[in-house]
């Protein structure tokens, strides 16, 4: 299937300064980013961003970048303005892919553009926890699907709650237990994309500080692509940045 990835990037990183245009391996993380996410086979993939910085980092090394507006209150705001400026279809699908995944893996890109259809206007993707302590650290989000594979909530909370098996023990999980990290990787058609900034704030967003329940909150639905393998490391802090940068060095 045909899809675009847009990658939004600033600068504006009170943990790591200047995150978009850290080196890694002779190149700016974005560059790096955008370098994986063109493996997906998307036809085309386009840097958003509001700084000149960021816009010569990735001109000088080829990668396609659009200069936005500065006051966008999120990524998503900042790839529907790129999206509708490229004068995409209304069924085209777009994905937004963080500036700071320069390890993200190209097939999960795809996968989860290719769950975005006329039933699911937006798709996301999760992955098994296997570890306790992720399954009640409120900073790990975690999803609860239906049958169809559609998301039923997002919460920082522990969901689905084991009743049964939480009273006796939280250090081990049970065989039968499953719960889902969420992967912050969305994708959507074209047409929800351009409405989605003009949907006002829902309560839940507000209380759990997860934007994408907003969606759930307005009625539409959320596909979920489940991988086996959660995703390699991002970079929010300057210990992962040491992380990635080593990883890169070893696979030269």
């Amino acid at each position: 299937m045909n899809f675009t990835v847009i990658i939004p990037a600033r600068l504006a990183s009170s943990r790591l300064p200047n995150k978009p245009l850290a080196d890694i391996g002779g190149k700016p993380m974005v560059v790096r980013t955008a370098e994986r996410a063109a493996l997906s086979g998307a036809e085309r993939v386009i840097v958003a961003t509001d700084h000149a910085d960021i816009v010569a980092a990735c001109e000088a090394h080829g990668v396609a970048v659009c200069t936005t507006r500065s006051d966008h209150p999120s990524g998503t705001d900042r790839i529907a303005e790129v999206a509708a400026r490229l004068q995409l279809a209304d069924d085209a699908v777009v994905v937004n892919v963080q500036g700071d995944e320069p390890l993200i893996d190209p097939a999960l890109i795809a996968a989860t553009a290719a769950r975005v259809n006329a039933d699911n206007p937006m798709a996301t993707a999760a992955h098994p926890i296997h570890d306790s302590v992720d399954l009640f650290n409120p900073n790990v989000v975690k999803v609860v699907l239906n049958k169809q594979g559609q998301a039923l909530y997002f919460s920082r909370a522990t969901i689905p709650w084991a009743r049964d098996a939480f009273a006796v023990s939280k250090e081990s999980l049970p065989t039968e237990y499953t719960a889902l990290r969420h992967i912050g990787l969305y994708a959507y058609q074209n047409q929800f994309l351009q409405a989605y900034p003009q949907l006002p704030v829902s309560p839940l967003e507000q209380i759990e500080a997860l934007e994408q329940l907003r969606v759930l909150w307005h009625g539409a639905s959320i596909a979920v692509h489940v991988t086996e393998f959660g995703p390699a490391v991002g970079v929010d802090t300057p210990e992962d940045l040491e992380r990635v940068r080593q990883i890169f060095a070893s696979i030269k």
